[in-house]
């Protein structure tokens, strides 16, 4: 026994402790405010919402040769968010729905809708949604009277899909059968396979758009489900593609559907103006057969023309010019890029924490091995290309916001990122990562860390989390407020280009004039002050400004 031991369980709560109060998953938030109306017959939630923001002018009115004065200036603008209050029947279509992440999306859905429980060596096992922000994490809601903090789901906010209630489907270049590809997958327990297999066995992948040019050769051997040249003209492939989707949403009496690429990374598209540099060429292109138009820009064309929000799970520069214009005529909501899971989300808070305390990331070099068929592909040399942008670019951002330990132009940290297949791994990933720093009066500071994880585990609860927040985001409505533009003002959509759903993408897509942020605290910050926007909630700021005055009149030296 040790003397921590020995403190352990009798030490009781620090005086003036206040503590926490988690409220359960199946509570309701009604905000009562002048700012929002529930609309019981319209089936809506009004909300106004005041945004305040700081504009900065840098380097006005400074005298020759004095240090350059910054302006900042405060502005306020009002926004009325509409939101339909009941969520619609949803499907989820997977690009790579037998792959191993589509496979254990499927069973986790499955198993907690039917309440299966599986026999492991340690003990017998129940199903969760662990790791999805909907539906396994809280958010601040307030404080309570006696000054504690009172936390909610996110679904107590707004009203969410329930998981259980997902109908799935989606494409494979493997025609295997959900069961055989959970069994192929080595992710899931077996006790727990046995028993979905009669509802799995029956979940067949669609026909895939498929281009071998555009993935690795060892991926050929299970290319036995495609539609391929010259038997389908791209045009061809994205017709069926479109019918697919049709003909799922009518099978299954949906409302809405979401497309989630989670197939393997494919090699990069050329970007040329008359290929695709705008809708109409794109769309031109696929009527010529070009080469050039890769098999995911066929799914997000396809996606796009029915309605379907797309997300683009995997670092290939599926969403070319000419797919961006499509979406923003269309109206559809889009979502990119590579999913951020497990390294690459620890190397984005680490980051943050140590530049954020003002300590200089002089060196990160990254390891990481697993067997995985994610893995396998990567081993073609063109296959690495986009997955190795995807992992080193995520510190941008936090770099460049402090000037003060990276002063020069351009300077990073030395960035090193290592992948390797290790076939008898499977979906079980290993990474080291090491940083080193420089901290007070150039002290090295060395932090290394080891992680073991499986995959599949990690990168499941991301897909389900993006499908059902691309359906609550599909049905949001917004336009300023009358001080703020004519009484005419229209509600619009959300722009398409979802970058509020930043904080599971690597490198998260955003609009030209928008700044790309990596931060995964500032990510999460913008996701949930929208979800309290959309109920007319003011964003968290953790000032708690009022325990933070003296109540002693004598105190404050009056």
């Amino acid at each position: 026994m040790t003397d921590n031991d020995r403190l352990r369980g009798s030490a009781g709560e620090p005086a003036g402790y206040v503590g926490a109060v988690a409220l359960s998953s199946d509570v309701t938030l009604r905000v009562e405010s002048d700012d929002v109306r529930y609309l019981e017959p319209e089936g809506e939630i009004r909300a106004t919402y005041r945004h305040a923001s700081s504009h900065v002018r840098v380097g006005e009115g400074a005298d020759a040769g004095a240090p350059s004065v910054v302006r900042v200036s405060t502005t306020e603008k009002v926004f009325e968010f509409r939101t339909k209050s009941k969520p619609r029947k949803l499907g989820l279509m997977q690009v790579g729905w037998g792959g191993n992440n589509g496979s254990t999306v499927t069973a986790a859905v499955l198993a907690n809708r039917s309440g299966t429980t599986w026999a492991t060596r340690t003990g017998t096992q129940t199903p969760n949604f662990f790791g999805t922000l909907t539906q396994a994490s809280t958010m601040r809601v307030g404080s309570d009277d006696k000054g504690r903090d009172v936390f909610a789901p996110m679904s107590a906010f707004v009203p969410l899909v329930e998981p259980t209630q997902i109908v799935l489907s989606g494409w494979d270049i493997s025609g295997l059968n959900l069961k055989d590809a959970m069994l192929r997958a080595q992710v899931l327990e077996p006790d727990l396979i046995r028993q979905l297999a009669p509802e799995a066995e029956k979940m067949v992948p669609l026909r895939a758009a498929y281009d071998e040019s555009f993935i690795a050769q060892n991926q050929k051997v299970r290319a036995d489900n495609i539609m391929e040249s010259p038997a389908y003209t791209k045009r061809q492939m994205l017709e069926q593609l479109r019918a697919d989707i049709r003909e799922f949403k009518q099978a299954n009496a949906l409302e809405f559907v979401v497309v989630v690429w989670t197939a393997n990374s494919e090699r990069y598209s050329e970007v040329r103006p008359e290929l695709n540099g705008c809708a109409d060429t794109l769309l031109a292109s696929i009527e010529k057969n070009d080469a050039e138009v890769s098999p995911s820009t066929l799914y997000a064309v396809a996606s796009i023309l029915e309605g379907c929000p797309y997300i683009n799970g995997s670092p290939q520069n599926t969403f070319v010019p000419g797919c961006l214009e499509l979406a923003e005529q269309h109206g559809v909501l889009i979502c990119g890029d590579d999913f951020k899971s497990g390294q690459t989300k620890m190397k984005s808070v680490l980051c943050d924490y140590l530049i954020g305390c003002g300590i200089k990331i002089k060196t990160m070099v990254t390891y990481n091995h697993l067997g995985n068929n994610d893995m396998y592909q990567l081993t073609d040399g063109v296959m690495w290309k986009p997955k190795s942008a995807s992992k080193s670019r995520v510190i941008e951002d936090v770099v460049q916001s402090n000037g003060q330990l990276y002063s020069q132009p351009g300077e990073m940290p030395d960035h090193v990122v290592v992948v390797k297949y290790v076939e008898f791994l499977g979906d079980s990933k290993r990474d080291v990562s090491e940083y080193t720093s420089e901290g007070f009066m150039n002290g090295h500071y060395t932090s290394i860390i080891h992680n073991s994880c499986l995959d599949s585990i990690l990168c499941a609860p991301l897909i389900l989390d993006l499908a059902i927040l691309a359906e609550l985001f599909d049905r949001v409505r917004v336009r300023p407020c009358a001080r703020d533009a004519p009484e005419s003002s229209e509600f619009v959509k959300m722009h398409p280009i979802l970058s509020v759903l930043s904080f599971y993408m690597k490198i998260p897509l955003v609009r030209p004039e928008e700044p790309i942020i990596n931060s995964l605290n500032r990510q999460k910050s913008c996701l949930e002050n929208m979800i309290r926007a959309l109920v007319g909630l003011p964003p968290e700021n953790h000032l708690l400004l009022d325990t933070k005055i003296a109540r002693d009149s004598t105190a404050m030296g009056s």
